[in-house]
């Protein structure tokens, strides 16, 4: 962490918040193209883009939906199985 000197270019400070700034926009916008085409892309993908959706949506809507979404595919998963259920015995 650097010590704010007197001297110190407050101009570098505002460039780089723009710069922050563009960058998660940029990654918004590619996370809505992801999910508006939710049948050709992988689910893995589509948990990356929903997480971003569910940080940075503009609106309450569009991070509610992108939540309902992760849970959608986290049903669908078949990797992510419920331990707590007891297996059925085999019986031979």
């Amino acid at each position: 962490m650097s010590i704010p000197l007197p001297f110190h270019k407050r101009g570098k400070r505002a460039q780089r918040d723009q710069a922050r700034r563009d960058w998660i926009d940029e990654k918004l916008h590619e996370a809505r193209i992801v999910v508006a085409d939710v049948v050709n892309h992988s689910d893995h993908l589509l948990r990356l883009a929903c997480n971003i959706l569910v940080q940075h949506g503009e609106t309450h809507a569009e991070r509610e939906d992108a939540r309902i979404l992760l849970v959608v595919l986290d049903a669908k998963s078949t990797g992510r199985i419920d331990r707590s259920r007891s297996e059925p015995e085999d019986r031979r």
